[in-house]
């Protein structure tokens, strides 16, 4: 296995502790003889660029210092490219780095470890989920989109579907609303934001109507929640689905039924615990392959916006090598 390694460091991770984590792994990495390619950009798009340009040159590790975002990052990089992905978790929430037994804020250590996983060759093959979305998000004036149409011509082929990976949880419910809604905040910064998106999000709560599909199966609900997690957490330790890994081939799919407010958040402790499954309004079933269509929901994996509804997410097996302890 190689020695020369791509880094990708959020700077703004972990409340603004990204960047000392991040000069504290590249420090030890080159201390121990590891060939660092340091990966800089002004944007996402740009440090995921360079990042790319990075392994198309020869490096076939990317190690990633930040949170469950940058994780995602590294994931939709590397899923089922043969690359081989590290993580140095220095965010606030972690529930991917922490899922898979690595360390949780010890950047030299985290570093150490990734040296020691290079020269012993301890990769582990897990599950990426391949998610396949509309080419685009809908235009807000419908006008706009028949003038396109009519300017591409009768010829003109529709845009490709998209796709996007991720390793942990992907919401498209009430947790989806209130990370749209904190998105669109400025202010607050960190933790605060969602607790008032929360709140804000808390007194317009209702059911949707959802069309799922699993592996052929179609189930029809309604629902204030619906959950695919090929992990068990999100959200900085919640337990959302604790029986979910990461390595069996399958999705786990957590649907609410509708339920009102005081009977949320009398439920939503006990989503920390993973307790909340014994009440008969929440359900699990399992699918390698789910499809899920609502109307007025964007959804969100790995904390990471993925855009509207509908969109399919299949479980891809051994499709994600991560340097982290077997088992």
């Amino acid at each position: 296995m190689t020695r020369r390694v791509a880094l990708a460091v959020n700077p703004t991770a972990g409340r603004g502790r990204g960047a000392h984590s991040g000069a504290v792994a590249a420090a030890r990495l080159a201390a121990d003889g590891v060939d660092v390619v340091p990966i800089t950009g002004a944007h996402a798009a740009q440090v995921r660029a360079n990042a790319a340009q990075a392994l198309a040159d020869g490096a076939d590790t990317l190690v990633v210092v930040g949170g469950d975002g940058m994780v995602h990052l590294g994931v939709n990089l590397v899923a089922g490219t043969g690359h081989t992905l590290g993580i140095i978790a220095a965010g606030t929430g972690n529930d991917i780095a922490r899922g898979l037994g690595l360390r949780i804020g010890d950047p030299d250590g985290a570093a150490r470890d990734v040296v020691a996983a290079v020269e012993a060759d301890a990769v582990r093959e897990i599950d990426a989920v391949r998610c396949t979305l509309p080419a685009s998000d809908q235009p807000a004036d419908p006008s706009a989109s028949q003038s396109a149409s009519q300017s591409a011509g009768p010829s003109a082929e529709p845009a490709p579907d998209r796709v996007s990976w991720f390793a942990g949880v992907l919401g498209a419910g009430f947790d989806a609303l209130v990370n749209e809604r904190a998105n669109g905040w400025r202010w607050p910064r960190g933790d605060r934001r969602y607790d008032l998106a929360i709140l804000r999000e808390l007194p317009v709560l209702r059911a949707r109507d959802y069309d799922l599909d699993l592996d052929g199966r179609p189930w029809q609900v309604r629902a204030v929640m619906v959950v695919v997690a090929n992990g068990p957490a999100y959200g900085g330790g919640m337990q959302i689905c604790p029986d979910a890994r990461m390595d069996d081939g399958l999705l786990d799919v957590l649907v609410v039924a509708p339920l009102s407010r005081a009977a949320f958040l009398r439920i939503y402790p006990r989503v920390y615990a993973g307790t909340h499954l014994s009440d008969p309004r929440v359900s699990v079933r399992r699918a390698r392959r789910v499809r899920v269509a609502a109307a007025g929901i964007v959804a969100y994996a790995d904390g990471e916006r993925l855009g509207p509804l509908p969109l399919t997410a299949e479980a891809v097996p051994r499709a994600l090598r991560v340097l982290a302890p077997r088992g």
